[in-house]
Protein backbone atom coordinates (compact mmCIF):
# COMPACT_ATOMS: atom_id res chain seq x y z
CA UNK A 1 0.00 0.00 0.00
CA UNK A 2 3.03 2.19 0.30
CA UNK A 3 5.61 3.85 -1.77
CA UNK A 4 8.95 5.07 -0.63
CA UNK A 5 10.91 8.31 -0.76
CA UNK A 6 14.55 8.35 0.14
CA UNK A 7 16.22 11.58 1.02
CA UNK A 8 19.90 11.32 1.80
CA UNK A 9 21.23 14.69 2.81
CA UNK A 10 24.66 15.97 3.77
CA UNK A 11 24.02 19.64 4.36
CA UNK A 12 26.10 22.77 4.92
CA UNK A 13 24.16 26.02 5.51
CA UNK A 14 25.39 29.52 4.73
CA UNK A 15 23.37 32.28 3.10
CA UNK A 16 19.86 30.84 3.26
CA UNK A 17 19.48 30.98 7.00
CA UNK A 18 21.91 33.86 7.61
CA UNK A 19 24.32 31.43 9.30
CA UNK A 20 28.03 32.04 9.15
CA UNK A 21 29.66 29.61 6.75
CA UNK A 22 31.89 28.22 9.50
CA UNK A 23 29.21 27.13 11.95
CA UNK A 24 26.09 25.04 12.37
CA UNK A 25 25.38 26.13 15.93
CA UNK A 26 22.36 24.94 17.88
CA UNK A 27 20.91 28.44 17.54
CA UNK A 28 21.35 28.25 13.78
CA UNK A 29 19.79 24.78 13.62
CA UNK A 30 16.77 25.97 15.56
CA UNK A 31 16.13 28.65 12.93
CA UNK A 32 16.07 26.21 10.02
CA UNK A 33 12.49 24.85 10.40
CA UNK A 34 10.85 28.30 10.48
CA UNK A 35 12.94 29.50 7.53
CA UNK A 36 12.00 26.49 5.42
CA UNK A 37 8.36 26.87 6.42
CA UNK A 38 8.47 30.45 5.14
CA UNK A 39 9.73 29.12 1.81
CA UNK A 40 6.98 26.48 1.66
CA UNK A 41 4.30 29.07 2.42
CA UNK A 42 5.16 31.25 -0.57
CA UNK A 43 2.07 31.65 -2.73
CA UNK A 44 3.75 30.35 -5.88
CA UNK A 45 5.07 27.33 -4.00
CA UNK A 46 1.67 26.60 -2.44
CA UNK A 47 -0.11 26.95 -5.80
CA UNK A 48 2.34 24.50 -7.35
CA UNK A 49 1.71 21.93 -4.62
CA UNK A 50 -2.06 22.31 -4.94
CA UNK A 51 -1.79 21.77 -8.70
CA UNK A 52 0.30 18.61 -8.27
CA UNK A 53 -1.96 17.18 -5.61
CA UNK A 54 -5.15 17.78 -7.59
CA UNK A 55 -3.76 16.22 -10.76
CA UNK A 56 -2.87 13.10 -8.80
CA UNK A 57 -6.23 13.11 -7.04
CA UNK A 58 -8.17 13.27 -10.30
CA UNK A 59 -6.38 10.22 -11.69
CA UNK A 60 -6.10 7.63 -8.89
CA UNK A 61 -4.35 4.32 -9.56
CA UNK A 62 -4.27 1.17 -7.43
CA UNK A 63 -1.14 -0.44 -6.05
CA UNK A 64 1.46 -1.46 -8.66
CA UNK A 65 -0.68 0.23 -11.32
CA UNK A 66 0.48 3.82 -10.67
CA UNK A 67 2.00 4.31 -14.13
CA UNK A 68 0.50 7.75 -14.77
CA UNK A 69 1.27 8.85 -11.22
CA UNK A 70 4.85 7.68 -11.64
CA UNK A 71 5.03 9.54 -14.94
CA UNK A 72 3.78 12.73 -13.26
CA UNK A 73 6.39 12.39 -10.52
CA UNK A 74 9.17 11.88 -13.02
CA UNK A 75 7.98 14.88 -15.01
CA UNK A 76 8.17 17.08 -11.91
CA UNK A 77 11.61 15.70 -11.05
CA UNK A 78 12.73 16.50 -14.61
CA UNK A 79 11.53 20.09 -14.23
CA UNK A 80 13.45 20.39 -10.97
CA UNK A 81 16.59 18.94 -12.50
CA UNK A 82 16.58 16.00 -10.09
CA UNK A 83 18.06 12.75 -11.39
CA UNK A 84 16.15 9.57 -10.63
CA UNK A 85 16.05 5.82 -11.01
CA UNK A 86 13.00 4.09 -12.53
CA UNK A 87 11.32 1.65 -12.35
CA UNK A 88 11.61 0.03 -8.94
CA UNK A 89 8.91 -2.26 -7.58
CA UNK A 90 7.08 -1.88 -10.91
CA UNK A 91 6.12 1.80 -10.63
CA UNK A 92 8.71 3.08 -8.14
CA UNK A 93 10.85 6.18 -8.62
CA UNK A 94 14.01 7.10 -6.72
CA UNK A 95 15.27 10.66 -7.08
CA UNK A 96 18.69 11.94 -6.00
CA UNK A 97 20.04 15.37 -5.08
CA UNK A 98 23.66 16.03 -4.21
CA UNK A 99 26.88 14.05 -4.01
CA UNK A 100 25.54 10.77 -2.70
CA UNK A 101 28.06 10.71 0.15
CA UNK A 102 27.03 9.96 3.76
CA UNK A 103 25.38 10.73 6.06
CA UNK A 104 22.04 9.81 4.57
CA UNK A 105 18.41 10.51 5.40
CA UNK A 106 15.49 8.75 3.73
CA UNK A 107 12.00 10.21 3.40
CA UNK A 108 9.21 7.98 2.19
CA UNK A 109 5.74 8.63 0.81
CA UNK A 110 3.11 6.36 -0.74
CA UNK A 111 1.17 6.94 -3.96
CA UNK A 112 -1.47 4.24 -4.45
CA UNK A 113 -5.22 4.87 -4.33
CA UNK A 114 -8.04 2.72 -2.97
CA UNK A 115 -10.75 0.74 -4.74
CA UNK A 116 -13.50 3.07 -3.57
CA UNK A 117 -15.97 5.40 -5.29
CA UNK A 118 -15.42 9.04 -4.31
CA UNK A 119 -18.60 10.66 -2.98
CA UNK A 120 -17.21 14.18 -2.50
CA UNK A 121 -18.62 16.49 -5.16
CA UNK A 122 -15.99 19.03 -6.13
CA UNK A 123 -14.16 20.30 -9.19
CA UNK A 124 -11.28 17.83 -8.88
CA UNK A 125 -13.22 14.68 -8.00
CA UNK A 126 -11.73 11.36 -9.10
CA UNK A 127 -12.21 10.82 -12.84
CA UNK A 128 -11.81 7.05 -12.49
CA UNK A 129 -14.95 5.14 -11.42
CA UNK A 130 -14.40 2.98 -8.39
CA UNK A 131 -11.01 4.44 -7.49
CA UNK A 132 -10.19 7.24 -5.06
CA UNK A 133 -7.34 8.72 -3.07
CA UNK A 134 -9.09 8.13 0.24
CA UNK A 135 -5.93 7.72 2.33
CA UNK A 136 -4.18 11.01 1.51
CA UNK A 137 -1.46 9.52 -0.65
CA UNK A 138 -1.93 12.25 -3.24
CA UNK A 139 -0.96 14.74 -0.54
CA UNK A 140 1.89 12.49 0.67
CA UNK A 141 3.44 12.55 -2.80
CA UNK A 142 2.93 16.29 -3.08
CA UNK A 143 4.55 17.09 0.26
CA UNK A 144 7.54 14.92 -0.53
CA UNK A 145 7.96 16.57 -3.92
CA UNK A 146 7.65 19.88 -2.08
CA UNK A 147 10.51 18.94 0.23
CA UNK A 148 12.59 17.86 -2.77
CA UNK A 149 11.82 21.16 -4.52
CA UNK A 150 12.93 23.19 -1.48
CA UNK A 151 16.17 21.24 -1.15
CA UNK A 152 16.94 21.20 -4.86
CA UNK A 153 16.27 24.89 -5.48
CA UNK A 154 18.47 25.85 -2.52
CA UNK A 155 21.08 23.13 -2.86
CA UNK A 156 23.89 25.64 -3.44
CA UNK A 157 23.15 27.24 -0.08
CA UNK A 158 22.32 23.99 1.67
CA UNK A 159 24.95 21.68 0.21
CA UNK A 160 22.30 19.00 0.41
CA UNK A 161 22.44 15.35 -0.49
CA UNK A 162 18.93 13.97 -0.90
CA UNK A 163 17.34 10.89 -2.27
CA UNK A 164 13.59 10.59 -2.74
CA UNK A 165 11.78 7.39 -3.53
CA UNK A 166 8.18 6.69 -4.47
CA UNK A 167 6.99 3.10 -4.56
CA UNK A 168 3.59 1.60 -5.10
CA UNK A 169 1.77 -1.14 -3.25
CA UNK A 170 -1.65 -2.65 -2.67
CA UNK A 171 -4.35 -1.80 -0.15
CA UNK A 172 -5.25 -5.00 1.72
CA UNK A 173 -7.18 -3.84 4.76
CA UNK A 174 -10.03 -1.82 3.24
CA UNK A 175 -13.46 -3.01 4.42
CA UNK A 176 -15.24 -4.39 1.31
CA UNK A 177 -18.96 -4.46 0.50
CA UNK A 178 -19.09 -8.24 0.95
CA UNK A 179 -16.70 -10.68 2.62
CA UNK A 180 -15.72 -14.28 2.92
CA UNK A 181 -14.24 -15.55 6.18
CA UNK A 182 -11.11 -13.51 6.59
CA UNK A 183 -9.64 -10.38 8.07
CA UNK A 184 -6.55 -8.86 9.58
CA UNK A 185 -4.91 -9.12 12.96
CA UNK A 186 -2.74 -6.53 14.69
CA UNK A 187 -0.37 -6.35 17.66
CA UNK A 188 2.00 -3.84 19.22
CA UNK A 189 5.06 -6.14 19.28
CA UNK A 190 6.53 -8.96 17.22
CA UNK A 191 6.21 -11.31 20.18
CA UNK A 192 2.49 -10.58 20.51
CA UNK A 193 2.09 -10.99 16.75
CA UNK A 194 3.60 -14.48 16.87
CA UNK A 195 1.45 -15.54 19.83
CA UNK A 196 -1.70 -14.15 18.23
CA UNK A 197 -1.01 -15.92 14.97
CA UNK A 198 -0.65 -19.24 16.78
CA UNK A 199 -3.79 -18.66 18.84
CA UNK A 200 -5.90 -17.77 15.80
CA UNK A 201 -4.97 -21.05 14.17
CA UNK A 202 -5.65 -23.06 17.33
CA UNK A 203 -9.07 -21.55 17.96
CA UNK A 204 -10.34 -21.86 14.39
CA UNK A 205 -9.20 -25.42 13.79
CA UNK A 206 -10.39 -26.69 17.19
CA UNK A 207 -13.74 -24.94 17.00
CA UNK A 208 -14.26 -26.47 13.60
CA UNK A 209 -13.41 -29.88 15.01
CA UNK A 210 -16.05 -29.45 17.73
CA UNK A 211 -18.60 -29.05 14.94
CA UNK A 212 -17.20 -32.14 13.16
CA UNK A 213 -15.71 -29.98 10.45
CA UNK A 214 -12.24 -29.51 9.08
CA UNK A 215 -10.65 -26.06 8.92
CA UNK A 216 -7.40 -24.75 7.57
CA UNK A 217 -5.96 -21.30 8.19
CA UNK A 218 -3.84 -19.40 5.68
CA UNK A 219 -2.11 -16.16 6.60
CA UNK A 220 -1.36 -15.54 2.89
CA UNK A 221 2.33 -15.12 3.65
CA UNK A 222 3.31 -16.38 0.20
CA UNK A 223 1.50 -13.42 -1.36
CA UNK A 224 1.82 -10.77 1.35
CA UNK A 225 4.28 -10.85 4.26
CA UNK A 226 2.99 -10.11 7.73
CA UNK A 227 3.61 -6.46 8.58
CA UNK A 228 5.66 -6.03 11.76
CA UNK A 229 4.55 -3.34 14.24
CA UNK A 230 5.74 0.17 13.39
CA UNK A 231 7.93 1.29 16.29
CA UNK A 232 9.67 4.66 16.16
CA UNK A 233 13.35 5.04 17.01
CA UNK A 234 13.83 6.90 20.32
CA UNK A 235 16.67 9.11 19.06
CA UNK A 236 14.70 10.08 15.96
CA UNK A 237 11.72 10.80 18.19
CA UNK A 238 13.76 13.39 20.09
CA UNK A 239 15.02 14.80 16.80
CA UNK A 240 11.48 15.10 15.47
CA UNK A 241 10.22 16.80 18.62
CA UNK A 242 13.03 19.35 18.51
CA UNK A 243 12.48 20.21 14.84
CA UNK A 244 8.68 20.23 15.04
CA UNK A 245 8.65 22.40 18.17
CA UNK A 246 11.09 24.84 16.58
CA UNK A 247 8.77 25.10 13.60
CA UNK A 248 5.33 24.99 15.20
CA UNK A 249 5.69 25.58 18.92
CA UNK A 250 5.44 23.07 21.78
CA UNK A 251 1.64 23.38 22.01
CA UNK A 252 1.28 22.07 18.44
CA UNK A 253 3.32 18.88 18.90
CA UNK A 254 1.54 15.98 20.60
CA UNK A 255 2.42 12.38 21.41
CA UNK A 256 -0.03 9.92 19.88
CA UNK A 257 -1.20 6.74 21.52
CA UNK A 258 -0.44 3.49 19.64
CA UNK A 259 -2.83 2.71 16.78
CA UNK A 260 -3.91 -0.63 15.36
CA UNK A 261 -3.21 0.43 11.79
CA UNK A 262 -1.24 -1.80 9.40
CA UNK A 263 1.84 -0.03 8.01
CA UNK A 264 4.63 -1.45 5.84
CA UNK A 265 6.98 1.35 6.86
CA UNK A 266 7.88 -1.09 9.62
CA UNK A 267 9.97 -3.13 7.19
CA UNK A 268 12.37 -0.20 6.91
CA UNK A 269 12.51 0.11 10.67
CA UNK A 270 13.65 -3.51 10.92
CA UNK A 271 16.80 -2.56 8.97
CA UNK A 272 17.50 1.10 9.80
CA UNK A 273 16.25 3.62 12.39
CA UNK A 274 12.94 5.08 11.25
CA UNK A 275 10.29 7.56 12.33
CA UNK A 276 6.61 7.71 11.34
CA UNK A 277 4.58 10.80 12.18
CA UNK A 278 1.20 12.35 11.46
CA UNK A 279 0.32 15.86 10.31
CA UNK A 280 -3.01 17.11 11.64
CA UNK A 281 -5.27 18.89 9.18
CA UNK A 282 -8.52 19.58 11.04
CA UNK A 283 -9.31 23.31 11.07
CA UNK A 284 -11.53 24.06 14.05
CA UNK A 285 -13.33 26.82 12.17
CA UNK A 286 -14.33 24.53 9.29
CA UNK A 287 -16.41 21.37 8.92
CA UNK A 288 -15.31 18.15 10.56
CA UNK A 289 -13.23 16.10 8.14
CA UNK A 290 -13.94 12.41 7.59
CA UNK A 291 -11.36 9.77 8.45
CA UNK A 292 -9.29 7.91 5.87
CA UNK A 293 -10.68 4.98 3.86
CA UNK A 294 -13.97 6.83 3.63
CA UNK A 295 -15.63 7.86 0.33
CA UNK A 296 -16.15 11.34 1.82
CA UNK A 297 -12.49 11.77 2.81
CA UNK A 298 -11.03 15.19 1.98
CA UNK A 299 -7.62 16.84 2.31
CA UNK A 300 -7.12 20.26 3.87
CA UNK A 301 -4.56 21.53 1.38
CA UNK A 302 -3.47 24.31 3.74
CA UNK A 303 -1.37 21.75 5.66
CA UNK A 304 0.81 20.79 2.69
CA UNK A 305 3.42 23.56 3.18
CA UNK A 306 3.87 22.33 6.75
CA UNK A 307 4.44 18.77 5.59
CA UNK A 308 6.94 19.78 2.91
CA UNK A 309 8.83 22.05 5.31
CA UNK A 310 8.86 19.41 8.06
CA UNK A 311 10.28 16.78 5.68
CA UNK A 312 13.00 19.15 4.50
CA UNK A 313 13.79 20.45 7.99
CA UNK A 314 14.04 17.00 9.55
CA UNK A 315 16.48 15.91 6.86
CA UNK A 316 18.56 19.09 6.83
CA UNK A 317 19.00 19.40 10.58
CA UNK A 318 19.74 15.69 11.01
CA UNK A 319 22.53 15.83 8.45
CA UNK A 320 24.03 18.96 9.91
CA UNK A 321 24.10 17.31 13.31
CA UNK A 322 25.70 14.11 11.97
CA UNK A 323 27.97 15.31 9.16
CA UNK A 324 31.16 14.79 11.21
CA UNK A 325 30.16 11.49 12.78
CA UNK A 326 31.55 8.14 11.55
CA UNK A 327 29.25 6.25 9.21
CA UNK A 328 27.65 3.03 10.47
CA UNK A 329 27.25 0.56 7.64
CA UNK A 330 24.36 -1.88 7.41
CA UNK A 331 25.27 -5.41 8.53
CA UNK A 332 25.97 -8.00 5.91
CA UNK A 333 22.87 -9.47 4.36
CA UNK A 334 20.43 -9.32 1.48
CA UNK A 335 18.55 -6.06 1.06
CA UNK A 336 15.99 -4.78 -1.35
CA UNK A 337 17.20 -2.10 -3.73
CA UNK A 338 15.67 0.71 -1.66
CA UNK A 339 17.94 -0.27 1.29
Amino acid sequence: MKFINWVSLAIFFSNLLQLQSTTSSSNGLSQIPSKLLDLAKRQDFFDWMVSVRRRIHENPELGYEEFKTSELIRSELDKLGITYKHPLAVTGVVGYIGTGKPPFVAIRADMDALAMQEMVEWEHKSKVPGKMHACGHDAHVTMLLGAAKILQEHRDELKVVTVAKFQGGGAFNVIPDSVTIGGTFRAFSKESMTQLKQRIKEVITKQAAVQRCNATVSFLEDDKPLFPPTVNDNNLHEHFRTVAINMLGANKVHIMQPLMGSEDFSFYQEKIPGYFYFIGMQNGTQKLLKSVHNPYFEINEDVMPYGAALHASLAVTYLLEHEDQPVELLPEGKYRDEL
